[in-house]
């Protein structure tokens, strides 16, 4: 694995322009995340925001039961702690290192200063949390309406957009944690997808084998996420001179 690390692995921070990228990001601290790292917890106050860069982290909810789900994922296209700049310093889900890697870290009175002066970070901040709550609001939908099986697939799919590899490094409870599924309707659906040519699952490593017909056993909700993210963020990501429109 390379050890090269670099601000611009994050498409948050690759779409600040040359002129504000320096003065504005001078505070960033390149850290590791572990897997199954908490970042912050249900009702703790946020000290940092997080710009994944191979890391993937996801937001959890947990019941009073102890049951749980994820109700979005984040990894190099996006950040985690936007309540730092939406008003409020604490939220009632959770951040945990869903796969292990890097993330650049920025004190939380360095996030706001810099939200509050206006500008590209804010619009770029400010169009990322649409984003984020398209996912979140498809999730739900998701996890109402749709079988584990193009769950599954919506989340696997996702999950390797974020990371440079089709093969995922994840055991079948922890997937069926993240869905907020029994593990048996995990190994079910797996079993379907395996069968069908699509992955191969072995002793924690779930292969892609065939993408594009993965695509097509999913439900709407994957390329919903995908279109808006790539809406929001295009402008930012592509222009020379920084400016959204």
């Amino acid at each position: 694995m390379s050890s090269f690390h670099h601000p611009n692995q994050n498409q948050l921070l690759a779409a600040l322009a040359a002129a504000e990228y320096g003065p504005r990001t001078a505070g960033l601290e390149l850290v590791p995340l572990a897997l199954g790292q908490m970042l912050y917890a249900p009702g703790g106050r946020l000290q940092h925001a997080y710009f994944p860069t191979t890391a993937i982290v996801s937001l959890h909810y947990v019941t009073e039961s102890g049951a749980s789900a994820e109700i979005a994922g984040v990894g190099n296209e996006g950040m985690v702690g936007i309540s730092l700049f939406m008003g409020g310093d604490t939220t009632s889900s959770s951040a945990v290192v869903q796969t292990a890697g890097h993330a650049y870290r920025l004190e939380h009175r360095t996030l706001q200063q810099e939200f509050h002066r206006g500008g590209l970070m804010q619009r770029l901040l400010l169009r990322y949390t649409q984003a984020l709550m398209t996912q979140i609001s498809q999730t739900a939908v998701c996890n109402r309406h749709h079988s584990v099986q193009q769950q599954l697939c919506r989340w696997l799919l996702l999950t390797l957009d974020r990371v440079p590899s089709h093969e995922l490094v994840m055991t079948q409870e922890l997937v069926a944690s993240m869905l907020g599924v029994r593990r048996e309707s995990v190994t079910e659906a797996a079993g379907k997808l395996q069968r069908a040519g699509f992955i191969s699952y072995r002793r924690g490593h779930i292969a892609v084998i065939d993408r594009p017909k993965l695509e097509t056993h999913a439900c709407e909700c994957y390329a919903v996420v995908k279109k808006e993210l790539g809406r929001l963020l295009s402008d930012a990501h592509h222009s020379q001179d920084g400016l959204l429109q």
